[in-house]
């Protein structure tokens, strides 16, 4: 990462959101801060319910920029790209990459009825590799980097969130 990136990642982590967001930078690197809300998710999988409070990024910025430059995640944290597409209609092919994000994620591809239909396990920091979902989905999620393993998270799992906010 270069000295202007790090010296914008530290200016970004140093100002904080505040109450109700969490504060992130935009994929160009300027040093602007913007919040993105958060909101309560679960995913019911064979050994129970898991629970999360993720960043909901619904405008085609948030979701362009998602968790690059990105270095706090908590266990119980992440990011909800919904809907996906951010223009709305119906479920499609979705391809994510790790360009300019240096945690490696787990990323969860959901189709519109709400299973998972397919996680990327780990992937790779900054690799500009296309990550494809398989098939067309009506949202996506990032967790840390193994943490869909650690608890036993799998496709076909159900992920529910309230569609209101």
């Amino acid at each position: 990462m270069s000295f202007v990136a790090k010296a914008a990642l530290a200016a970004v982590l140093a100002l904080g959101a505040g109450a109700g967001g969490v504060a992130y930078m935009n994929s160009d690197a300027k040093s602007d801060v913007a919040t993105v809300a958060t909101l309560p998710l679960s995913i019911k999988s064979t050994n129970g319910t898991h629970t999360f409070e993720v960043e909901s990024a619904k405008t085609q910025d948030e979701q362009a920029r998602g968790l690059m430059f990105r270095t706090d995640l908590k266990p119980d944290g992440g990011m909800l790209f919904w809907p996906y597409p951010p223009t709305g209609g119906a479920p499609v092919a979705a391809s994510f990459w790790m360009k300019n994000t240096p945690s490696s994620l787990d990323i969860l591809y959901v189709r519109a009825d709400g299973t998972i239909a397919r996680i990327a396990e780990n992937t790779v920091p900054f690799s500009e590799t296309p990550i494809p979902s398989g098939e067309p989905v009506g949202a996506v999620l990032e967790l840390m980097g193994g943490r869909a393993a650690e608890l036993g998270i799998a496709e076909g799992d159900l992920v529910t969130w309230d569609k209101a906010k």
